[in-house]
This record gives C-alpha cells, sequence and structure tokens, in this order.
C-alpha cells in the first residue's frame, strides 16, 4: 500500500534541513542511526541530502506490478533514493530506473504523462488514512501498528504478540 509521506514536496525535492527544521532535529545523527541500521542487516544506503517527491513512483510502481518483471522496479527504486540519492520525482529519471529493470521506457513515459494509475495510488493513499498511518514503513497485523525502520528482532516480537507462528525450518509454506 502506498502512503504519502510529504505530499507537498515540490518536483525539484526539498533540503532535508528544510524538512525539519524547526523540529529540533539532528539531521547528519538521523542519517547515522539509519545508516547504522542498514549496514546490520547489509542493505546499502547512501546519505542524501534531499527529499523528493515519491507520487509519480508511486504511480509507476503500480503499473510496474502489472508487468512480467516489473517488480524488480521496487528495489531500483529504493536504490535510486536511498543508495544514490536520485530525484524519483522526475520523470526522465523514473523512466531510467524502469528502462534499468527491463521495462519499457516508452510505456513508463505513457503511465507518468498520462496519470494512468493516479486513481489506484489514490485508494491507497485514503486507505492510509483511514487506517491513520502516520510514517513509512508501517506494520500492521493482528490489529496493531509498527511505524518506521525496525530492526529484525523487533519485527519478530511484534509479529508473535499479532499471533503469527514462525515457519518451521525447512517446512512448506
Amino acid at each position: 500500500m502506498h502512503f504519502p509521506l510529504h505530499p507537498e514536496t515540490p518536483p525539484e525535492g526539498r533540503t532535508l534541513e528544510d524538512l525539519f527544521a524547526g523540529r529540533g532535529m539532528d539531521v547528519d545523527a538521523m542519517y547515522q542511526q539509519m545508516k547504522q541500521r542498514m549496514d546490520a542487516e547489509g542493505l546499502p544506503y547512501g546519505k542524501r541530502s534531499h527529499t523528493y517527491n515519491s507520487r509519480l513512483a508511486q504511480e509507476l510502481g503500480t503499473w510496474a506490478d502489472t508487468q512480467p518483471g516489473g517488480e524488480a522496479i521496487h528495489d531500483a527504486l529504493f536504490k535510486a533514493y536511498f543508495v544514490d540519492a536520485r530525484n524519483i520525482g522526475d520523470a526522465d529519471v523514473l523512466i531510467e530506473v524502469a528502462q534499468a529493470v527491463g521495462l519499457s521506457g516508452e510505456a513508463a513515459r505513457k503511465v507518468i504523462e498520462e496519470r494512468s494509475f493516479k486513481e489506484a495510488v489514490d485508494a491507497d493513499w485514503a486507505k492510509s488514512n483511514q487506517y491513520g498511518i502516520t510514517g513509512v514503513p508501517t506494520f500492521v497485523a493482528g490489529g496493531q501498528g509498527a511505524v518506521g525502520a525496525q530492526p529484525y528482532e523487533t519485527l519478530v516480537q511484534f509479529l508473535g504478540q499479532a499471533g503469527a507462528k514462525a515457519k518451521p525450518e525447512g517446512g512448506a509454506d
């Protein structure tokens, strides 16, 4: 499900300092904390100076899910934004990302220009609002939620409290 994180962000993006101005937050300390979490999980994470509007990326990702092999776009969008600090609100960047995972650049451009997946993302935004989601990622299970990037152990505990049973090692789905 998609969530409107900072939908007011202009096409050129905003500096992180501007985004967090007046909130008493240390942008570098926030980066260091997230970098440590990502490193602990073996995930790449770059240092960004800006935040960008993800609306078009959400629409493109929704379209990509309808295409053979299109699910690969999600990891590629993550890398573009969180590792390479690219503007995923820019149509040309999005088309490059789509092509990099084997999707048609022409079809991707058409999706972006025509906004053909706008309604699907609007529905997700409405559902996230209905559920009271305030940040990403948000994990929901057993009527409870956990907001934000969480260590693996925290998610295991959260799922256990929600009644999830661990899959036996080597067991079937």
